[in-house]
């Protein structure tokens, strides 16, 4: 397995809607591997293909807390079926805007169908954790970043602060 790169906002492809997978193959098997221990080593609780810079309808996921059982799911070419009507709000972060974090508000529980890592279509209901992680992923794959569900202010004043992050970060004055 290899540790992939993780790209940061603003790069384009994370504004963009993924394209489906058409077949699960070694070299798909061998990503879903890379993409999960890269989402470990971060840390993380999940990760999508266009995060690696591949428009690819992909997400990995852990929502098991540290005292659990890891619990990944691979996730290919999601739909959202449902959504609950009792929200729950979240302090959310993104692996692609590492050290910005803001309350989301999002449906509790979702019904999502996908395919795993085996080729076969599920259907699941996530809840709590889950759900919101699964939204935040299921997000990406169609170009929406956590902060485009916040206020307008909010969002121009975190994306400010990652910027500065940034500059700061590579060295810059």
């Amino acid at each position: 397995m290899a540790k992939l790169d993780i790209i940061q906002f603003p790069e384009p492809i994370l504004r963009e809607t993924a394209a489906p997978v058409e077949q699960i193959d070694e070299d798909t098997l061998r990503l879903l591997d890379d993409m999960l221990e890269t989402m470990r080593e971060a840390p993380g609780v999940g990760l999508a293909a266009p995060q690696i810079g591949l428009s690819r309808r992909i997400f990995v996921m852990d929502p098991s807390r540290e005292e659990e059982d890891p619990t990944p799911y691979f996730i290919l070419n999601p739909e959202i079926l449902e959504r609950g009507d009792e929200l729950r709000v979240y302090e959310e972060g993104c692996l692609s805007m590492p050290g910005i974090y803001a309350e989301v508000s999002r449906p509790a529980c979702i019904l999502m169908r996908y395919v795993n890592r085996n080729g076969e279509q599920r259907e699941d209901w996530f809840e709590g954790h889950a759900a919101t992680i699964a939204q935040h992923e299921f997000d990406h794959l169609n170009g929406v970043m956590f902060v485009d569900h916040l206020s307008r202010l909010k969002r121009d004043v975190l994306v400010r602060k990652f910027r500065k992050l940034r500059k700061s970060d590579s060295g810059e004055a």
